[in-house]
């Protein structure tokens, strides 16, 4: 395929957006970009240097801290994923953690975090050939986007999904504990003031409360070949 496009993909989290657009990117050969990770990241970086007290952010030197710190993706071709990177160490596990989960909408809705996040990304997508996935990619980041996708699914199954994907990891925590977080996190990215988690009105719909990924895969696919002739 010559022609690229921009995908965009948001919905709400534990969705599977990550699995889904790592597998269209990996499927079309375009570069895949976690934007959830990118503020993910800056959330561990915040908490590693202590500036996170009592859900408040002290952003007294947040933007010079901005400017400096790096954020990147690696791609590990014999196990086929990408990891997030942080000032050029690998900080996957560490972005998943439920002290960073509980954190990252409350760094997310900074405004010169989400200033400075959003224009690395719009510099990451200029020669198209990507997918990116987070809250506001097609509503904010690229409302341009030739594919735009808003995912969403039952909460009850996101937590079922994200439970096991930390236990896997050796975290031990509760449905229950699971459930309150995303619904929490629900209540945040929906009213936040800046950049709240919408549907744009030009994306469609993937509810994937009972779908695979390879159900998913073959919807998408019928999608791209929509756009690209």
């Amino acid at each position: 395929m010559d022609r690229k496009i921009v995908i965009a993909i948001d919905g709400f989290s534990s969705c599977g957006k990550s699995t889904f657009a790592k597998a269209i990117a990996k499927r079309l050969n375009y570069l895949y970009i976690d934007s959830g990770a990118m503020y993910r990241a800056v959330t561990l970086e915040l908490l590693q240097r202590e500036l996170i007290h009592n859900g408040g952010v002290d952003s007294s030197n947040l933007k010079d801290l901005l400017n400096s710190i790096r954020i990147g993706f690696s791609y590990d071709p014999e196990k086929g994923v990408y990891a997030t990177t942080l000032n050029g160490k690998v900080v996957e596990n560490e972005i998943r953690s439920p002290e960073v989960a509980n954190n990252v909408s409350l760094v997310a809705a900074i405004p010169e975090v989400r200033e400075r996040l959003v224009e690395l990304q719009r510099e990451l997508g200029k020669s198209k050939g990507i997918v990116m996935d987070g809250r506001d990619i097609g509503t904010v980041v690229f409302p341009d986007a030739e594919l735009k996708i808003f995912m969403t699914a039952d909460p009850v199954v996101r937590a079922q999904r994200r439970l096991k994907e930390l236990r896997d990891k050796g975290i031990d925590i509760s449905l229950k504990d699971v459930l309150r977080n995303i619904e929490e996190r629900d209540y945040i990215d929906q009213n936040r003031d800046i950049a709240p988690l919408r549907q744009a009105p030009d994306a469609l719909v993937l509810d994937n409360t009972n779908m695979t990924i390879e159900e998913q895969m073959a919807w998408v696919e019928s999608m791209v070949n929509q756009l690209i002739v």
